[in-house]
């Protein structure tokens, strides 16, 4: 089974749904060591062989597969490009599939796709087919010396290529502890679905990739920007940790955290300043004794000013208490 990379929460509202990360992908590809064919001992990137220690000249130097852990099978360049499928530089269909059929999964790289040599025609023609029939080409093709499977989609004008994972590459998720599907199965009470999904609707808005930004990135620049400009480009700045605690992901009462969702209306996201407004309405129990300190404020006002002679002359000193 995959190991977990680290354990967090889903905010949805002021709901937080504490999850578990796993990685839903695997490499398969296929890596070759550069070894020494004199001994088969690994080569290091400054060509070293890496028990002997000593350099080994290019000449030297074979690609080996490691089938076993210290064991190799030596393969020359040309026994590689022979197994290799020949760069067709085409983009061969084997099927068309509704989009909603292949999961986001699948997905890794996207390529665009222009027409060429007088080919607009041609390529219109199969972008509106495949528009009028809600369809996408499922397909071969050999980017790299390597053969990937992909997905031809039509996306307004044009005909995108997105590379998909091989099955072997995509972990099952029936190795992770789930809730079971259903309504009623999960325990879930028709009233909290109901707040679920109108706090979905009202969180719902168009998507515009433009409107979505890299935070941290953005933190970071500013940050070294900040530094340049002082000229402490080599200076290790001391950083004033935070020592607040977490909010916890423990979800207390499900409808009433839902109920309260909804209240924020539509596109206020849990923002810093919303989160620390939420906790201090959560906090409301600890912070009732400190506004009740307030009378006491003003008899200590009313008290001073008696001392002072500037209230009733008849008003008992007030005693200091001890340190």
């Amino acid at each position: 089974m995959a190991h977990m990379i680290w354990k967090g929460a889903i905010s949805f509202g002021l709901v937080h749904v504490p999850v578990q990360l796993y990685p839903a992908t695997k490499s398969e590809k296929v890596g070759f060591n550069l070894l020494d064919k004199r001994s088969i001992d690994p080569i290091g990137y400054r060509q070293i062989n890496k028990r002997t220690g000593k350099e080994v000249t290019r000449e030297n130097i074979v690609r080996g597969f490691e089938y076993e852990k210290g064991q190799y099978v030596v393969l020359s360049d040309a026994e590689i490009r022979s197994a290799n499928p020949e760069s067709t530089q085409t983009v061969d269909i084997l099927a068309f599939v509704d989009a909603s059929d292949i999961s986001f999964l699948y997905l890794d790289t996207p390529y665009y796709l222009a027409p060429d040599r007088k080919g607009e025609k041609v390529y219109a023609l199969l972008r509106e087919a495949m528009k009028s029939s809600a369809k996408i080409g499922v397909a071969n093709v050999v980017l790299h010396n390597k053969q990937h499977l992909a997905a031809l989609i039509p996306v307004g004008p044009v005909l995108a290529l997105n590379t998909l994972r091989w099955a072997d590459e995509v972990r099952p998720f029936d190795e992770l502890k789930l809730p079971s599907e259903g309504v009623k199965a999960s325990g879930v009470s028709t009233r909290e679905l109901d707040m679920a999904k109108k706090l979905i609707d009202d969180m719902s808005e168009g998507w515009d990739p433009a409107a979505y930004h890299d935070t941290f990135r953005d933190d970071i620049m500013a940050l070294v920007d900040k530094k340049v400009r002082a000229g402490k480009t080599e200076e290790i700045s001391e950083v004033e940790e935070d020592t607040q605690p977490h909010r916890s992901a423990d979800i207390l009462d499900l409808s009433d955290l839902l109920k309260r969702s909804l209240g924020r209306g539509k596109g206020k996201p849990a923002s810093r300043a919303v989160k620390k407004e939420e906790e201090e309405d959560e906090d409301e129990a600890l912070e009732a004794p400190v506004k009740r300190v307030a009378p006491r404020k003003k008899a200590q006002t009313a008290t001073r000013r008696a001392t002072n002679g500037d209230g009733p002359k008849n008003a008992p000193p007030r005693k200091r208490r001890a340190a």
